[in-house]
């Protein structure tokens, strides 16, 4: 029995021979290893360096640069002029740098996996994906109109505006017509209502007229009282002042709108009324001079200009209405006289220069009593269509034959839809240039 040498007994252990190497180790001295002259921007600055040594690093991040450094997203500054509005998607190509960490000039960053970089838009250019989707936008269907008659007005009611069946063809050509009621007016558009015989409906007419533009229309309205007699355009709207056209010109102080509104009176349409002489005691009549020097000032203020003639067309003031007018308003009665009378007014239109005003007159048959009219209105229209520009016939109606103030909400509809048809006719000539060259209207009459 043996011992073992960690302690324990073996029996049949064979005695341990000690390690004997087959080579023995060679010993390695110093002058067999290789001198190398290290870096010296690599091993530590020493003071008997030579002048030409490199300066050392002042940092790690300089001393060891890495391979790649990530740059860094700038800030947008106040001047770029994309800044909130600019893609997500955007971002700066990083620069690429080179082994002393110094960015290259017009080079792009090569990836690890030498992948193409994609091309990004210019900081100063939008994104074509951007303008893109913005071209795309749509507007959102918008909701029907709503109807104001009918059986279709019944149903949006009874549903509590859940059922809108939307507008009747009737609503739809109303509609349009107050399309062609608000076409724009550069300057001031002068209308004159007139006719030869009296009793017919001028006066009425002027303010169911001038109403209809003032109801639909956004701009300034007003209706002149050119009548040299005693006037009744002011009772038809109510009366907010006692001053006259007569008191307009003599009013040194006009120098803006509120001026001249001190002047007029309004309807609840917004049609402003300015009046004739009343005063009975006044022997000097309304002149053409004086209709020039009303328009003069009346011009820089209001957009459209209506003015209700007397009758007859011999008068002084006459001449100087249509000289200033862009288009006429004719108005005559469905009767065998007041045709004829119209008539008689165009001829003598023609025989005395104003033959650009007959191709732009509107001719407006007013009914003064109810029921059908004597003449046959289609053969009537027609006649009349041959020389002038449109034909309307204005229904009778129990609120306009009281004489009386006039409110739109008191028509009755076919009228209130005769004199939206009346003016569409009228507002046709807006954009057009009436008056011929060989007309002398000067732009400007200065106030004397």
């Amino acid at each position: 029995m043996v011992y073992s040498e960690f302690g324990g007994d073996h029996y049949n252990a064979q005695p341990s021979t000690p390690f004997t190497p087959s080579i023995p180790p060679k010993r390695i001295t110093t002058t067999e290893l290789p001198i190398v002259d290290p870096d010296p921007g690599e091993r530590p600055f020493l003071l008997s360096d030579d002048a030409t040594t490199p300066t050392p690093p002042q940092s790690f991040e300089s001393a060891f640069p890495p391979a790649y450094k990530e740059p860094t997203t700038p800030s947008p500054s106040f001047s770029d002029p994309y800044l909130g509005f600019r893609d997500p998607a955007y971002s700066p190509t990083p620069p690429v740098y080179s082994p002393d960490n110094t960015a290259l000039s017009g080079q792009t960053a090569t990836h690890v996996n030498n992948a193409p970089t994609p091309s990004t838009p210019s900081p100063s250019t939008p994104s074509p994906s951007t303008l893109s989707a913005i071209d795309t936008v749509q507007n959102v269907p918008t909701a029907k109109a709503v109807p104001q008659s009918g059986w279709r007005k019944f149903i949006y009611k009874a549903s509590r505006g859940t059922i809108n069946p939307g507008l009747s063809t009737e609503e739809k050509e109303v509609e349009a017509l107050k399309e062609r009621v608000r076409q724009n007016v550069r300057g001031d558009y002068r209308i004159a209502c007139l006719s030869l015989k009296g009793g017919v409906g001028k006066t009425t007419t002027t303010v169911g007229l001038g109403s209809t533009f003032a109801s639909l229309r956004g701009d300034r309205i007003i209706a002149i009282d050119a009548n040299p007699d005693l006037g009744t355009l002011a009772q038809r709207v109510p009366q907010q002042t006692n001053s006259t056209v007569r008191d307009l010109l003599e009013d040194p102080s006009i120098h803006r709108y509120s001026d001249v509104r001190a002047h007029t009176s309004q309807a609840l349409s917004r049609l402003e009324v300015l009046a004739s002489e009343s005063d009975p005691a006044i022997s000097e009549a309304f002149s053409e001079k004086d209709y020039r020097r009303t328009i003069d000032i009346l011009q820089s203020f209001y957009n459209i200009i209506l003015t209700d003639c007397d009758t007859g067309l011999m008068h002084d003031a006459m001449h100087g209405v249509l000289d200033l007018a862009d288009s006429l308003v004719l108005v005559s009665s469905p009767a065998i006289d007041g045709a004829r009378s119209a008539w008689s007014t165009l001829n003598w239109l023609d025989a005395h220069g104003y033959q650009h005003l007959v191709k732009r007159t509107v001719v407006a048959i007013c009914s003064s009593r109810a029921g059908s009219a004597s003449i046959d209105m289609d053969q009537l229209q027609a006649t009349f269509n041959q020389r002038c520009a449109a034909v309307h016939l204005i229904p009778f109606d129990e609120h306009l034959a009281e004489g009386s103030e006039v409110d739109m909400d008191k028509m009755g509809k076919a009228t209130r839809r005769a004199f939206i048809e009346l003016a569409a006719s009228v507002a046709d000539g807006f954009s057009q240039t009436l008056v011929p060259t060989s007309v002398k209207r000067p732009e400007k009459h200065h106030v004397e």
